[in-house]
C-alpha cells in the first residue's frame, strides 16, 4: 500500500539569471512500513526535499500525496493540524524542551490533543519500555546522555501513532555505540510497529539499517538499492560503491568510526 507519492517535485531559489535548483524533479514512492534513506552530498537536496515533505518549507512544483491527500490542497491552518497527527520527527539535535522532564517531553502530543490522562501515562510507559528507557522518565534531558536524549526523540515522534516518522540526521550528535543502539532501535519500531521511516543521513553505517535507500544528486535521484536479501554488511559496501560514484572520493561521505562498520 502506498503512504508517500512524490510526483516532479522542484523547488527553485532565486530568479533568472540566478536561479538555483535545490529539487529538480523528485518522483518516488513509498509504501506502508517501509524503511527508506536518502543519501546525497552537501547540496543535493536531502534537507530541501525533507523539509517540502514535512510541509515546513512549500515547493516551486510538484505533489505530495501522504495517505492520499495532497498536501498542496490543504490550507495553512489545515497544514498545522495534519502536520501534528500525521507526521512524526526525530531531528539530529533532539529538539526536546530542557525544562520538561523525559515523560513530559514524550506525552506533550499527547497532552495537546487533550487525551486522557490514564492512556498518556499509559501509553508513556508502554513505549519508554520498548525503548529501554522507562527507568529515566523521571529525568530532565541534561540529566541523561545523549543517545538516551534520541531515544527520547523517537518515543515522542511515534507516541501519537503518526503515518510517517521523519529523521533527519538522526546519528549526528552521537557517539558510534549510541549510533548502533539508536539505528536498532529505529528498525526495531520499524518492525514491531510496522512505522514507516523516511531517513536522511550523510552516515552508510546509519543507512545499512534501512531497506531501501535512494541517493540524490544536483536534485535528482541518481539512483536506489533495495537490501532485499543481502546481509547488513553486503548492504553497507554496496551503499559505499554508490556513494563512490557519487563523490569520486569516500572523504566526501563520511561514516561513522571503524566500531560501527557492520
Amino acid at each position: 500500500m502506498c503512504l508517500l507519492k512524490v510526483i516532479g517535485l522542484k523547488k527553485h531559489y532565486g530568479d533568472e539569471p540566478n536561479i538555483t535548483y535545490a529539487l529538480n524533479g523528485i518522483n518516488f514512492e513509498i509504501s506502508k512500513g517501509e524503511f527508506v534513506a536518502i543519501m546525497g552530498a552537501s547540496g543535493s537536496g536531502k534537507t530541501t526535499l525533507l523539509n517540502c515533505l514535512s510541509t515546513i518549507d512549500t515547493p516551486t512544483c510538484g505533489q505530495i500525496f501522504l495517505d492520499g491527500k495532497d498536501l498542496q490542497q490543504i490550507d495553512d491552518r489545515g497544514l498545522a493540524c495534519f502536520r501534528r497527527e500525521n507526521i512524526g520527527f526525530i531531528f539530529q539535535d533532539f529538539n526536546l524542551l530542557e525544562t520538561l522532564t523525559l515523560q513530559e517531553n514524550i506525552a506533550l502530543a499527547l497532552v495537546i490533543n487533550k487525551e486522557d490522562v490514564e492512556l498518556i501515562d499509559e501509553r508513556v510507559q508502554e513505549i519508554a519500555v520498548k525503548l529501554g528507557i522507562q527507568d529515566v522518565l523521571d529525568k530532565y534531558p541534561h540529566q541523561v546522555s545523549g543517545g538516551q536524549k534520541q531515544r527520547c526523540a523517537c518515543a515522542r515522534a511515534i507516541i501519537n501513532q503518526p503515518r510517517l516518522i521523519l529523521a533527519d540526521e538522526p546519528t549526528g550528535a552521537l557517539d558510534s555505540n549510541s549510533s548502533r543502539i539508536l539505528m536498532e532501535t529505529m528498525q526495531e519500531i520499524n518492525r514491531s510497529l510496522e512505522a514507516t521511516l523516511l531517513m536522511v543521513t550523510h552516515d552508510a553505517f546509519s543507512a545499512s539499517y534501512a531497506s531501501r535507500i535512494l541517493f540524490l544528486k544536483d536534485g535528482m535521484i541518481y539512483t536506489e538499492i533495495q537490501r532485499g536479501a543481502n546481509t547488513r554488511s553486503q548492504f553497507f559496501t554496496q551503499i559505499l560503491a554508490i556513494l563512490e560514484e557519487l563523490g569520486g572520493n569516500s572523504d566526501v561521505f563520511p561514516t561513522q568510526s571503524k566500531e560501527c562498520a557492520p
